[in-house]
């Protein structure tokens, strides 16, 4: 049974999942490299760089997980690049080069149209401008039975939270404070939402917390 989820989403402990001031030369914002340095030393990281060798511990298996069964991807516009407002062209193509890691379908939330952007290695970007709703419609139809993953960023992966739409909600808690940033929790309930913690498990610089929803 195919569901929608969130996979390795990293947070810190104080629950910010990016930091302030994200533009084009820090896409996570201040400090948010640091939210992801459990990944960067995965073996899963490392082959998508081409750089080979990495670790092969629980962030590793986790991070393989991740991309086990995913049919198709919705992305926040903010996920995808640095500009707000209408498109000035069709010039920025995403963060990843030629070759994005998504490598299915991607729906990209946006408030302004753009064509559908084809890139090498099977991901095409569609870009969504009538809600999350349709953006899912899209994504599960595309998907043909796999799992539809939310990409984030925060504010997208709120909005599902919030309509109750993941199935499963699987976070990388990094043991640092931002004290600052995107707020993953501020002002959600999520045990009020139907979810609950069913699995975590200690990783080399993460802990990793499975939400589920309850039926």
């Amino acid at each position: 049974m195919s569901i929608v989820c969130v996979r390795s989403f990293a947070v810190s402990l104080d629950g910010f999942a990016a930091g302030l001031d994200q533009r084009l030369d820090q896409p996570l914002g201040a400090r948010g490299p640091e939210l992801m340095e459990w990944f960067f030393n995965t073996r899963v990281w490392r082959d998508m760089h081409g750089l080979g060798g990495g670790e092969t511990g629980v962030d590793n298996r986790m991070a393989e997980l991740g991309f086990q069964n995913i049919g198709a991807w919705i992305l926040g516009r903010n996920m995808f690049g640095p500009i707000r407002g209408p498109w000035p062209d069709e010039s920025w193509r995403g963060w990843w080069g030629d070759e994005p890691p998504y490598h299915v379908p991607t729906f990209v939330l946006t408030h302004h149209s753009r064509p559908s952007l084809a890139m090498q290695g099977g991901t095409t970007f569609h870009f969504v401008t009538d809600g999350i709703d349709a953006a899912l419609a899209r994504a599960k139809e595309a998907a043909g039975g796999r799992d539809v993953r939310i990409g984030g960023g925060v504010s997208t992966i709120r909005q599902f939270l919030q309509a109750r739409l993941i199935d499963e909600l699987s976070l990388a808690v990094r043991p640092i404070l931002l004290g600052e940033g995107e707020s993953l929790w501020s002002g959600l309930d999520a045990r009020a939402l139907g979810y609950e913690v069913t699995e975590h498990v200690a990783g080399e610089r993460a802990v990793h917390v499975v939400l589920r929803r309850r039926a």
